[in-house]
């Protein structure tokens, strides 16, 4: 949106929970929006949240329907809406798509309504099925993910077009909805805020970096499963071998694992100069659907990434070429370790990755891509659909 609003008026009408900064985010986005709403929303403690899982089993909504429900935001959105004339409405996830956003002022075009999907999330869901563990965290995602997926269905049928970060969940969104009208405008990523610069310190041949945020299940599963299987392995071989997870929100299962080889940082000020100083980025996920923004970022530091199939989904690299691929913990611990023990390798990938994320990744291109798709839009029939 950044890049779009180099050329376009933006405005936004944004949930913020509980743990999100809003001074710093409102801060952020004020930079590039015309106007700017955060409006608080229902989450409650962990405690809440597990009740009302077992509350909702029963109940046709999906939980994430019920906990990004806020009056407050459809009154910001009505007030905005009917007030301004826009030519298009974002719905950022599925989970929003039952707010009504298909107004605006008397005797106004209604806007065209576009859901962007990060990834397909009952996809999601569905995998966090197989992979929970728990008697009632695996009984609430394999009834939660048939309701997101008929919620997500619905959200495809009702809007007028829909973004997809990946050519792989286009596919299978067609397969699901033949009707839908689609587009691949993939993640994109700042050039010029991440990239190689003088003042950083070389990769120290030995540290390696995880980040995101760790309360998010596809994170947390994916570095918990290292840290038991794969991090043991590398231990043996390369006992030099430092880890950094950096991230919000480390959850105590992460964080039991710290010691003098593994530094959980928490949220970091500047994560440009920890990407520098590695040796090798991780991403060991065992879940996941769309794109990864942390392989486009460490990419554009020229750095080398070791991930899983699932974490390098929807990605246009070449393994062994952009970026190294390994699936099992005893293949992803020895590829690591080749980019310990080999400098010029890590190098030689780093570069590679770096000139695949200018041809294809920046936001300038990506921007592009979905300019052409809300001309497309503006230019067909006027909507019939209600969202």
């Amino acid at each position: 949106m950044i890049a779009l609003a180099r050329r376009h008026s933006v405005s936004a009408v944004s949930l913020v929970d509980s743990s999100t900064d809003a001074t710093a985010v409102g801060q952020a986005m004020r930079a590039y929006c015309r106007e700017l709403v955060l409006v608080p929303t229902r989450w409650r403690s962990k405690l809440a949240v597990r009740l009302h899982q077992l509350r909702l089993l029963l109940a046709r909504p999906s939980l994430e329907r019920y906990l990004w429900t806020a009056s407050e935001m459809q009154r910001q959105l009505d007030r905005l809406l009917l007030v301004t004339s826009y030519d298009a409405v974002f719905v950022e996830f599925p989970f929003l798509a039952h707010y009504s956003v298909r107004q605006a002022q008397a005797g106004r075009p209604l806007p065209r309504v576009l859901v962007d999907e990060h990834n397909i999330e009952h996809d999601l869901s569905r995998r966090q099925a197989a992979v929970s563990h728990g008697v009632l965290r695996k009984l609430h995602y394999t009834v939660n993910w048939r309701k997101v997926r008929r919620e997500e269905i619905d959200a495809w049928n009702q809007a007028d077009g829909v973004l997809f970060t990946s050519g792989e969940d286009l596919s299978r969104a067609i397969a699901l909805c033949p009707s839908i009208r689609a587009k691949v405008v993939p993640n994109g990523v700042d050039l010029e805020y991440f990239r190689p610069r003088p003042e950083h310190r070389k990769p120290d041949g030995r540290s390696i970096v995880f980040f995101g945020t760790l309360d998010y299940f596809p994170n947390q599963d994916g570095m918990l499963h290292f840290l038991a299987e794969t991090w043991p392995l590398l231990q043996r071989t390369h006992p030099e071998a430092r880890l950094k997870v950096i991230g919000p929100r480390p959850t105590p299962e992460v964080l039991r694992h710290r010691g003098p080889r593994v530094e959980v940082t928490g949220m970091v000020e500047d994560l440009r100069p920890h990407l520098a100083e590695a040796a090798a980025i991780i991403v060991p996920l065992r879940v996941g659907g769309g794109t990864r923004l942390k392989i486009l970022e460490a990419m554009a530091m020229g750095r080398p990434i070791v991930s899983t199939t699932v974490g390098a989904e929807g990605i246009v690299a070449v393994p062994g070429q952009d970026i190294l691929i390994a699936d099992d913990p005893g293949t992803f611990a020895r590829e690591v370790g080749r980019l310990l023990e080999s400098p010029e390798l890590g190098a030689r990938i780093g570069a590679s990755a770096r000139s695949l994320v200018e041809r294809g990744y920046s936001w300038g291109s990506v921007a592009d891509e979905l300019e052409r798709f809300l001309v497309e839009l503006r230019d067909s029939p006027t909507p019939v659909r209600d969202l």
